[in-house]
């Protein structure tokens, strides 16, 4: 058995799962449909292919190698990340919305193709990702084998926990629309998620712009 193998793939499902900008798109869009979400989930994954891929290629270096690429794309991310959270907490102060007859709110669908470009760029867009998986992929890499496979197969091991993971959280929440999607409820998520998402744009805002003066 590949020791590294089994704690790569320990270290990825941790990473992975870990609560953060992606856990709270997915979940925001299972609110508005089961499709919505798996969509989300599924854009999400495209997301980290495309880190993995830029990790693969060496690319993901050039992002530290120039500072001035680095701060353009967290000042890109920040901001998109900042306008989720801020669309979410205007939409937690509406009036609710109608309700079913069995007393739950209408969820109103946000569209496959919108929620899979949501997930995309949530996470394709973080800036930190590059890194980490720049500094975290070559840990694994033993020295007696030839980096290409092996990176390639590190990156595809992260890309199927991610395939895995959040599908399987927008299911959950889907089934606990019944009660996740009553006005109070779904107003307290889609708050919670807000500020959360705002305040962690803020910050990925801040940090380029404080290192700038």
């Amino acid at each position: 058995m590949d020791a590294q193998l089994v704690a790569f793939t320990g270290v990825a499902a941790g990473m992975v799962a870990m609560p953060g900008a992606d856990f709270t798109v997915v979940v925001r869009n299972a609110l508005a449909s089961r499709r919505d979400g798996v969509a989300c989930a599924v854009g999400v994954a495209g997301g980290l292919l495309v880190h993995t891929a830029l990790a693969v290629a060496g690319l993901a270096a050039l992002l530290v190698a120039v500072p001035a690429l680095f701060r353009a794309i967290q000042l890109l991310g920040g901001a998109y990340i900042l306008y989720l959270g801020c669309r979410a907490l205007r939409s937690a102060v509406r009036r609710p919305a109608p309700q079913h007859e069995n007393g739950t709110e209408a969820a109103a669908a946000r569209g496959t193709g919108r929620s899979l470009r949501e997930g995309f760029l949530t996470n394709a867009l973080n800036p930190k990702a590059p890194v980490l998986f720049l500094s975290l992929l070559p840990q694994f890499v033993p020295a007696d084998q030839q980096p290409l496979p092996r990176t390639l197969l590190l990156a595809t091991i992260v890309v199927v926990l991610a395939l895995l993971w959040f599908p399987a959280v927008a299911l959950l929440v889907d089934g606990l629309g019944g009660w996740l999607r009553r006005p109070g409820a779904a107003r307290a998520v889609e708050g919670v998620s807000g500020a959360a998402l705002a305040v962690l744009g803020v910050f990925l805002l801040a940090g380029p712009l404080v290192a700038a003066r």
